[in-house]
């Protein structure tokens, strides 16, 4: 199944971009951001090269005390040493404890090339640049099974609007000329409303 078409968000949504190359992603996403105190959602890009900015922290605890949805966008991990994972538990601890309702998976040459759904356990194939969703093989559950049971017991923790709440912090992978994690950023976004 393919999908071309990304889930539609408020079209009031205030969302604000947060990091390196934050105007690439509002482009990719196809939002105009707005500053961080009017935002209804915020973005924090953390790059698995840099890092995250001394400054950019600072905005990430303004969002902590506006309550405002906050996500992190991992990006330039295929051109990095450091992976998604090792990236996320960066993050984890430069800014709030996160959650990773996807995993990366490698083509046979090292690339990232698609995601797993920790939730669903479904696989979206970005390896052509297109969303191909389909079921993960028997390999990848296993591969997978320790990080999904410490998702679903942080969901269950949180609560499934936690998010919403601005209680839980998805990490998700972003790799812009694969499309891959845009989908998933606006599959959050999708779940907010506008507060405008």
């Amino acid at each position: 199944m393919s999908d071309l078409i990304f889930p539609p968000i408020a079209p009031n949504l205030g969302v604000s971009i947060v990091g390196k190359n934050s105007a690439g992603l509002a482009r990719d996403l196809g939002v105009n951001p707005v500053a961080l105190e009017g935002a209804d959602a915020g973005i924090f890009i953390v790059s698995a090269n840099e890092g995250i900015s001394t400054e950019d922290a600072q905005l990430w605890s303004l969002a902590r005390e506006l309550y405002i949805p906050s996500l992190v966008a991992i990006t330039e991990i295929e051109m990095s040493e450091i992976d998604f994972d090792d990236m996320a538990a960066i993050a984890a601890r430069l800014l709030d404890p996160v959650v990773t309702p996807y995993l990366v998976l490698h083509a046979e040459d090292g690339s990232p090339s698609a995601l797993i759904n920790l939730d669903s356990l479904q696989l979206s194939d970005y390896s052509t640049g297109v969303r191909i969703v389909k079921e993960s093989d028997p390999e990848h559950k296993v591969l997978v099974f320790e990080f999904r049971k410490e998702y679903l017991e942080a969901l269950e923790e949180f609560g499934a609007d936690a998010f919403q709440q601005g209680l839980a912090f998805p990490a998700i992978p972003v790799i812009p000329n694969l499309k891959l994690g845009l989908y998933e950023i606006l599959s959050y976004l999708a779940k907010l409303p506008s507060r405008s």
